[in-house]
């Protein structure tokens, strides 16, 4: 019998260990909520805007070197797509990535920026796994999913060890409540990984909220076919994978629904309170925290997950009046 791997915390300490061999730790800021001091972990000041290059380097150094020359496959709306090319093209591996055919303009030219190879999918007619699937088969290549993979997972906890080693540097209080983005959950499974004994509350965009709805049934409830638009595209999954839901279930994670309004809002209290540009995906925590859907407690760490949005529609949100 073929024994599946799991994702753990010794190999979340080992990708953050593999991180910071190779990067900075993105920078840990200060704010006060509510007369509540509260750490933002700016993820959005990775290399490639977003924190997924940690769980595309993990990812893509654990894969043998003989198997390297035929590359990998991804799928993804933008920012596991710049993780997977930017980890790519370190290792000198060719990187092709099927992403949504209205995919923000800004992500799809920052991947082939990248020299990674794209091909675009109708998000509401086609399969992106199917159509990555069928690449990579093809092709002999390493199939890299967004999410639903245990390097994956472990690489984007490292960002939980980064927070944790920063907190106790600074002589901040011990992290006590992790808000986090949610799309499919690779992120939160990791930072439930990396912080073991923390509370974990994830934040969706709401009709998007499957794994608030999910943790909360104890089964995995998909999105509905009538699912409103978001302009959080990076958090537009359709289904939570098993490996991500048991993990946040299994650790207790609640989750909550933001509205686009408070994720507007929050942009712009990150632009004017920490001079930040966040992405709508990447700003959902932040927009729980600010809505009262969670409380500010000391030692709260809140991850600004991604920075990589359209200036047109960056500015529209500025322009607007809280």
């Amino acid at each position: 019998m073929t024994l599946i791997r799991q994702p753990t915390r010794a190999g979340v300490r080992d990708a953050a260990a593999k991180i910071a061999a190779i990067l900075p730790p993105t920078p840990l800021f200060s704010a006060d909520v509510r007369g509540v001091e509260v750490q933002f972990k700016a993820e959005c000041l990775q290399p490639i805007g977003a924190f997924k290059l940690r769980g595309a380097w993990h990812r893509l150094t654990a894969i043998d070197p003989s198997a390297r020359a035929a590359g990998v496959v991804a799928f993804s709306s933008g920012n596991h797509a710049q993780g997977v090319a930017w980890a790519a093209r370190r290792l000198n591996m060719p990187a092709v990535i099927v992403m949504p055919a209205d995919a923000p303009r800004v992500k799809r030219d920052a991947t082939l920026a990248l020299g990674a190879e794209v091909v675009t999918y109708d998000r509401a007619t086609e399969s992106r796994e199917k159509i990555a699937a069928h690449l990579a088969h093809a092709r002999g290549a390493t199939l890299v999913p967004s999410f639903d993979d245990p390097w994956v997972i472990e690489g984007q906890g490292s960002v939980g060890i980064e927070a944790m080693s920063q907190m106790v540097e600074q002589r901040l209080p011990d992290p006590s409540h992790v808000l986090v983005p949610c799309g499919g959950g690779g992120l939160a499974a990791g930072l439930a990984l990396a912080l073991p004994d923390v509370p974990i509350t994830l934040a969706e965009p709401e009709g998007w909220d499957d794994m608030r709805r999910s943790l909360e049934a104890g089964w995995i409830e998909p999105v509905g076919p009538d699912a409103p638009p978001t302009a959080c595209d990076s958090l537009q999954t359709p289904r939570v994978a098993e490996r991500t839901f048991e993990v946040l279930a299994r650790r207790g994670a609640t989750g909550v629904a933001v509205s686009e309004a408070e994720v507007r809002a929050a942009q712009r209290w990150a632009a004017a309170r920490l001079r930040l540009v966040v992405e709508p995906g990447g700003a959902a925590a932040l927009a729980a925290l600010l809505a009262g859907k969670v409380d500010p407690v000391p030692g709260m760490l809140v991850i600004l997950s991604g920075g990589n949005t359209d200036m047109d529609a960056f500015a529209r949100v500025l322009a607007e009046s809280d």
